[in-house]
């Protein structure tokens, strides 16, 4: 199956994100989102990511202007109706994606691939909203999306190898490159990183040193490109601690319990770089 159009189902960042690879690289795309209103920041978002591709001489502006030709919004899931693959992008949260999954059994054609892009909630459990769950693959991309070469594909018991063959010659399509991960909590990049930001967040509770020291130890001396807490706020402190909670539900141990700060930081709203502070100040 030639994959021709891609639905994207959620238009936060990694939606915008994602849909920007899309079109960028000459697919059709629909985006899809409950609120006007966030549509209209993806579109803007969207169109920001492509300008700044234009900027940096990676495109021209007649590529961008025929790239944001190739993109619609809606806020129906029936637009999805005609795609071959698609990109669910919702929250981080169960329920709210396999309400998404079993409405699209209900759209989709027979032939399209269903994936999530979920950093760490079970794959299999989604598929089951499904009526094919053999169409169904984790495609876990990073944010952000223009910038990160990296794709996850997660492959469940029951997801077939044409569907996840398909999903690689996507992936390259994109200029991007997949590692492919048997079903497991956090995959591969969570499963090491999270517990590495919680650790880090851990030491900032402690006052062991600054989350300034302590973002520039790990990038001098471990040559990390960015340090952990600086990190923790790009991906956002709500996100990290989903994912904590998840790693210690479906591991069974308390190594993976977050660090208090964590949640009180998001609690308190201060989620990171999208909500102005987190461990680090953004205004």
């Amino acid at each position: 199956m030639e994959i021709k159009e891609v639905t994207i189902v959620g238009a936060g960042t990694m939606g915008a994100g994602i849909a920007s690879a899309v079109i960028s690289t000459g697919f059709k795309a629909n985006l899809i989102d409950i609120s006007e209103e966030f549509l209209k920041k993806a579109e803007k978002a969207v169109e920001k990511i492509l300008s700044r591709s234009v900027e940096k001489e990676k495109m021209t502006e007649a590529d961008k202007v025929r790239a944001m030709g190739n993109i619609s919004f809606a806020t129906n899931l029936n637009k999805a109706a005609s795609s071959q693959l698609i990109i669910e992008a919702v929250s981080e949260n169960t329920d709210i994606k396999k309400k998404v999954f079993s409405q699209l059994a209900e759209i989709v054609s027979d032939d399209a691939i269903i994936g999530s892009n979920t950093s760490a909630l079970k794959i299999s459990e989604l598929a089951a909203s499904s009526n094919q769950p053999d169409k169904v693959i984790g495609m876990h991309f990073f944010n952000p999306v223009p910038a990160m070469k990296l794709v996850e594909l997660v492959k469940t018991d029951l997801t077939s190898e044409q569907t996840l063959n398909t999903a690689k010659q996507f992936v390259a399509k994109l200029g991007k490159e997949a590692v492919t991960v048997r079903e497991s909590p956090g995959f591969i990049v969570n499963r090491v990183l999270i517990p590495m930001i919680n650790e880090a967040a851990i030491l900032f509770e402690e006052k062991v040193a600054s989350a300034e020291d302590i973002d520039k130890a790990m990038a001098l001396g471990a040559n990390h490109p960015i340090g952990p807490l600086a990190l923790a706020d790009l991906i956002g402190l709500d996100v990290c601690l989903a994912i904590m909670e998840t790693l210690k539900e479906q591991l069974k141990s308390d190594k993976y319990e977050p660090a208090p700060v964590l949640r009180e930081l998001v609690a308190a709203g201060k989620l990171g770089k999208k909500s102005g502070s987190g461990f680090h100040n953004y205004k």
